[in-house]
């Protein structure tokens, strides 16, 4: 292929070649650099092709989607020609919301009064998080829409990600729907549907390309949203717990069943004066419920309101037995597919499933000043979904940069439903050379962070690591307010240019920082895993503070108070396995290739000073590790010189 060979790399292929060769399960860490896509893709590619098996391969980014469709693939494909019986055949599968409705914007259906209601069911997380990134030319929703008809009139894929630039969210439902609001063979327009012409290329495709969200939904209890298939590999494994947990989790508000009421009426002819009443109780009593997890399950005096919102649900659903014609027909199906969802979430809040330890339920209160407060209901526990309906049965290759946490992989293991015995790890080279190539400090004669903000001295001691690099700081902080005071602190006490996530779209800001080897970014979470500046620019990563869960986070209180009855360490099992993950995602940063130098600074002291600070040290990268600052500050000058 023209590149340099890499030993990890070959590891790596030849482990998945014996995987797919024996039909086990694989857990790879790879670390940057390793090349890993192309490692599983050549030999899963060969298998499919050659045997006939059909593989899947899933994403939890959309760059890391598009890299594999749109890069790795052809050259996989075009390097083993000569080897292959024959061209293979490669599709891309998402859900249904993120392909253009033609129907719908042929006026089939009626037009959204606010948007589809649970939308949420099939739209990935990571799609969620990285559209806005593709800024809108006019913010007009008038304006926006006419983009898109005219860009859906040429379009061949009908993929919104395929729309440069893009447009917000409430510009989209106006043209595309959810799988439950589809007419399916009744719609007149099949033969022209861009969902199901990505089915129908994905049941005939050697290998598909999909996205964690789509294997949440199958997980979820709907397996056949993805084609019979004998090869599963998961990119980005160490996501794929919680983008199953998020696809499975669910919301009750006034709002949701005012508007599924209001849907009903307008496009499904019917009037629910119940479900009305419902909602007004529903949104007087939830203000009554204290914020946060409700481990006895429903309060008393919420069961009634809820059985009422399901009875109405109920009622509404066979009300409707008419399908209606023309644009009728599809509110009719909008009104049908709200109502059916409403009356699952409702039927799940009155099930056992809270009291039984299947699902977590608490109220959460509206994430924007003036909005009311809602339940929610997400699983304890996805490993059984995830060992029982994605690995059971098929070969699995799980990899990742962070897989081995704290040294091994028992608690990944554990989160993908996976037993000792039942799976392989490996750990192959990386390419680089990490203890020459940076170093790991540890502040460790700051105090432990507090709960109080940022301390003076965190933020004098920010000022000196970044002053000694000349900037070129990738800023990781635990919260926004951390990131917003380190960034109006350096811009007052420093000359070179900070950028602060949310003054303007992350991939603007990334190319800013990128383009300037004087200029630093601060940010959160998409921060610590979302970024890839390789070189110069990115030289001095700093971590504000070990990246614990909020204490007051529902679903892992409730997993590490599970892990507590069966004998174990809830702390370790979850708080800690969380933050050794998302700290081994943020040392990440600095070394991109072979040529990359720098200093990844850790401001907690706990790392080095308390009892679990060995398992978070022993999940980084082997960077050369110290806790001596007129060291790293020497280092930091003498490559800012460099």
């Amino acid at each position: 292929m023209g590149g340099a060979r890499r030993e990890g790399q070959h590891a790596m292929a030849r482990a998945v070649a014996d995987t797919l060769d024996d039909g086990a399960h694989l857990l790879v860490q790879a670390g940057t650099g390793t090349g890993k896509s192309l490692a599983y893709l050549v030999p899963t590619l060969a298998r499919a092709v050659g045997s006939g098996q059909r593989a899947i391969v899933s994403t939890a980014t959309l760059a890391l989607q598009r890299q594999v469709i749109g890069h790795d693939l052809p050259l996989v494909a075009d390097a083993l020609a000569e080897h292959l019986p024959r061209a293979p055949e490669v599709a891309l599968l998402k859900g249904w919301h993120n392909y253009v409705c033609k129907h719908k914007l042929a006026g089939g259906y009626p037009e959204d009064e606010e948007g589809t209601l649970f939308s949420a069911t099939e739209a990935a997380p990571s799609a969620a998080e990285e559209h806005p990134g593709q800024a809108a030319v006019d913010d007009s929703l008038g304006t926006q829409v006419v983009r898109l008809r005219e860009w859906a009139a040429e379009t061949e894929t009908g993929d919104r990600d395929d729309l440069v630039p893009g447009v917000s969210e409430r510009a989209w439902r106006q043209v595309s729907i959810t799988s439950m609001e589809c007419l399916g063979q009744k719609c007149p327009l099949l033969a022209e549907c861009f969902p199901e012409r990505a089915r129908t290329a994905a049941r005939e495709a050697d290998l598909v390309v999909t996205n964690h969200a789509m294997l949440g939904i199958a997980a979820s209890g709907s397996p056949k949203v993805l084609p019979e298939h004998e090869i599963l590999i998961v990119d980005e494994a160490h996501e794929l717990g919680d983008r199953v947990t998020a696809q499975a989790t669910v919301e009750l508000s006034a709002a949701v069943v005012e508007r599924t009421a209001r849907t009903a009426r307008r496009h499904g002819g019917i009037a629910l004066a119940g479900m009305d009443d419902a909602a007004a109780e529903l949104r007087t009593l939830l203000m009554q419920v204290p914020e946060g997890r409700l481990p006895a399950g429903l309060p008393s005096e919420l069961t009634g309101v809820v059985r009422s919102v399901a009875d109405a649900a109920r009622e509404g659903m066979s009300a409707m037995k008419g399908e209606g014609k023309g644009e009728a027909a599809g509110g009719v199906t909008m009104a049908k597919s709200a109502l059916l969802v409403l009356f699952e979430v409702a039927d799940r809040l009155l099930s056992d499933r809270v009291t039984d330890k299947t699902d977590v339920l608490w109220c959460e209160r509206g994430r924007r000043p003036g909005e009311a407060s809602r339940l929610m209901v997400a699983p304890l526990d996805v490993a059984g979904p995830i060992a029982g309906e994605l690995l059971a049965g098929r070969s699995a290759v799980l990899t990742s940069a962070t897989l081995a946490l704290g040294g091994t992989f028992e608690a990944t293991a554990g989160a993908l439903g996976l037993r000792a015995g039942s799976y392989r790890a490996e750990s192959v080279a990386s390419p680089f050379d990490y203890g020459r190539q940076g170093i790991v400090y540890v502040a460790r004669h700051l105090p432990p962070p507090g709960r109080d903000g940022t301390d003076e001295r965190v933020l004098d001691e920010i000022e000196a690591l970044v002053a000694a690099s000349g900037g070129g700081a990738l800023g990781l902080f635990s919260s926004r307010r951390g990131a917003q005071l380190a960034a109006e602190a350096m811009r007052e006490r420093l000359d070179t240019p900070v950028l602060l996530q949310g003054e303007d779209v992350l991939p603007t800001l990334v190319r800013e920082f990128a383009a300037d080897p004087a200029a630093s970014l601060f940010g959160t979470l998409s921060l610590w895993q979302g970024v890839d500046v390789p070189g110069q620019s990115s030289r001095l990563v700093l971590i504000d503070r070990i990246p614990f869960p909020r204490p007051d986070d529902p679903v892992k209180a409730a997993r590490a108070e599970a892990v507590a009855a069966r004998g174990g360490n809830g702390f370790m099992a979850v708080s800690a396995t969380h933050a050794a993950l998302l700290l081994a995602q943020g040392a990440g940063r600095l070394i991109r290739s072979t040529s990359d130098r720098g200093v990844v600074a850790v401001l907690d002291p706990r790392v080095r000073t308390a009892r679990y600070g060995t398992f978070l040290t022993a999940s980084l990268p082997p960077l050369w590790p110290t806790t001596d600052r007129d060291v790293v500050l020497a280092a930091l000058r003498r490559l800012a010189s460099s």
